[in-house]
């Protein structure tokens, strides 16, 4: 049962209604009972139940075949997300999940910018994911960038981390005894697993952050400066965000603030780094630890 009286199915059917009736406006028996794999009578109960909990939400339309949002509609039941919403939207647009899911019964025509397919091993993740429950140290196959030929080396994995572009695994590499990242992609031929005494609470990189607060390029106009300001959910025209030290790199390359931002034209780049010497300073740290 839920924390609201009702069984969790029930809930989840009701929620269902409640997120097509804000983001399409418009839902009917035939896709409640095709998505739950339930019967119409069912539906048609569950509809009946929804109108109880919000009577003034929704109207039934003949020509619509269901029922449309209504003038005075209010959510009850789920807190509208539009990252959410547009975050389903990529991962049907990559596959991941089927249409018909999700607030949007009829999407929108969309598209997302194309990039090279990075393909994991699925043993090869399962593996990793195994040592990481199991707090052991597992022997793998790894090409590095800095070696001509792939070879053997034992890691202790933590943790995964995505970068934006690429999932990495977060292992002390037991041959050079330091915290790295491991490109899931570049993994092969898992093999033998043994306890490992490695503390990952010693991976000062992941466990510390270090704060960052971005503005707009000083060269924009007012209007571009108020334009990125909502576009970065600013607040009195600066963003903090804590990123963690192992992240940090990455942060800065990804929104190009690796270097001096302000230097660059306004129009190409719209954010710049604000405190830029104290994370400069907790970069090379890093670096050289």
């Amino acid at each position: 049962m839920s924390a609201g009286g009702l069984r969790w199915g029930t809930e989840k059917r009701l929620e269902f209604i409640d997120l097509r009736l804000f983001w399409d406006g418009v839902v009917n028996r035939q896709e409640l009972a095709g998505v739950f794999g339930i019967s119409l009578q069912q539906a048609s109960a569950d509809f009946a139940r929804y109108l109880e909990m919000a009577p003034g939400n929704a109207v039934y339309n003949r020509s619509a075949n269901g029922y449309v949002r209504s003038e005075t509609f209010s959510p009850q039941l789920i807190t509208p997300d539009s990252a959410r919403q547009l975050a389903h939207l990529r991962l049907m647009a990559e596959g991941i999940v089927e249409k018909g899911f999700g607030g949007f019964g009829q999407s929108p025509c969309f598209d997302i910018v194309p990039g090279p397919a990075r393909r994991i091993d699925p043993l090869v993740l399962r593996a990793i994911l195994d040592a990481i429950r199991r707090r052991q140290e597992i022997e793998i196959t790894y090409q590095a960038m800095s070696r001509p030929e792939p070879e053997r080396r034992w890691i202790a994995p933590h943790a995964l981390a995505f970068d934006g572009f690429r999932w990495h695994a977060r292992a002390c590499c037991v041959r050079d005894s330091a915290f790295k990242d491991f490109v899931l992609a570049r993994m092969s031929s898992p093999g033998d697993m043994r306890p490992s005494a490695i503390d990952t609470h010693a991976d000062k990189a992941w466990h510390q952050s270090v704060r960052t607060i971005i503005g707009p390029h000083p060269g924009l106009s007012d209007g571009q400066r108020k334009a990125v300001e909502a576009d970065y959910g600013m607040t009195g025209g600066v963003a903090v965000i804590d990123v963690r030290a192992s992240f940090l790199w990455y942060f800065l390359k990804r929104f190009g603030i690796e270097g001096d931002a302000a230097a660059k034209p306004p129009q190409d780049q719209h954010i710049v780094l604000l405190n830029r010497e104290e994370v400069m300073a907790s970069l090379a740290s890093r670096q050289e630890a």
